[in-house]
């Protein structure tokens, strides 16, 4: 399968990708195998995380930004996660019908995953699937959050650039959320500027763009940065000069370093990441552990005990104190 996956199989890719998305303890040896097979890239492409409200235009957007890109040569990969739903565990994961044209283009390949309750606006395997897809050859990832909160953010642990995709006269209901975002976001870019929304686009822009400016610029980050510009997903406006954009950031921060140095966070947050998922993993196998938390959990319920005890107690079992 990594052959096949660095030859440039799709089909390889879905599966291997299906592999790593795995719960079952047999598939998770072999993700992990599988994983550890792949090679670095020769040249790192670029991981764009993009975020924004429902119904800004996502969907459209990446269909759109993407054709530009493979028609200029580049290899795209779409990583969508969708909502789980809380009471059923089931997404919708449509994506494909609603990027029909790219989702045909041979040149891009778009995988909608479902988030599985895991927070910061992405799947449960995103970082793996990432490591899959460059290793099938894609130059260009772009990770589509589930949407726009403040624990949606760690889609910024996990990427390049930042996109925060907003729509006009879009304030008032972003006051909540942009506080978070913004102050993650490299590159704000203000959607559906055409037609009879195009001024109040620009006036929101403007906005932005002024308070941005009250932003402590990043280190390593070029002058201007983060910006915020106007695009218009309908009609194209506004979408080479917001690719431009993305690669001047992405050029200035690997001739200062910061590339690296986020690229080394990035696998930081893996490693913390996969420390903390595992620990709950085994937690929850320990039929012990199991049988111990049960019994606390009927205590927290009838008020016996406080939830912060319990919880001491229960740590404790699984890895006693010093």
């Amino acid at each position: 399968m990594a052959e096949r996956l660095q030859e440039g199989d799709r089909r390889a890719l879905a599966r291997a990708i299906t592999l790593v998305e795995s719960s079952r303890k047999d598939d998770r040896n072999r993700a992990q195998a599988l994983l550890e097979l792949l090679p670095a890239p020769a040249k790192p492409g670029i991981r764009i995380g993009l975020t924004g409200t429902p119904g800004v235009g996502k969907s459209s957007f990446i269909e759109n930004f993407g054709l530009r890109l493979t028609e200029q040569g580049h290899k795209l990969a779409v990583l969508a996660v969708d909502p789980s739903s809380a009471r059923s565990g089931g997404s919708i994961l449509g994506d494909k019908t609603r990027m029909e044209h790219l989702s045909r283009d041979t040149r891009a390949f778009i995988r909608p995953s479902p988030s599985q309750s895991s927070l910061g606006g992405v799947g449960r395997r995103t970082r793996e699937t990432i490591a899959l897809v460059e290793a099938w050859g894609a130059d260009v990832v772009l990770v589509e959050t589930v949407g726009v909160g403040q624990s949606e953010t760690m889609v910024a642990e996990m990427t390049d650039i930042f996109v925060l995709l907003l729509a006009p006269a879009g304030g008032d209901e972003l006051q909540g959320v942009k506080r978070g975002i913004m102050e993650m976001a490299d590159i704000l870019l203000v959607n559906k500027a055409d037609g009879d929304l195009k001024a109040q686009a620009v006036r929101t822009c403007a906005d932005y763009a002024g308070a941005l400016r009250l932003l402590r610029a990043r280190p390593g980050d070029p002058k201007g940065y983060p910006m915020a510009a106007t695009v218009s997903a309908m009609t194209g406006d506004g979408l080479d000069d917001a690719w431009a954009a993305m690669t001047t950031l992405a050029e200035k921060r690997r001739e200062s370093g910061a590339w690296d140095h986020n690229r080394a966070s990035q696998q930081l947050a893996w490693f913390n990441h996969r420390v903390t998922a595992g620990l709950t993993a085994r937690l929850e196998s320990d039929q012990a552990i199991k049988t111990l938390r049960d019994s606390l959990v009927t205590e927290v319920k009838n008020g016996d005990i406080t939830p912060e005890t319990a919880a001491d107690r229960l740590l404790d079992r699984f890895v006693p104190r010093t």
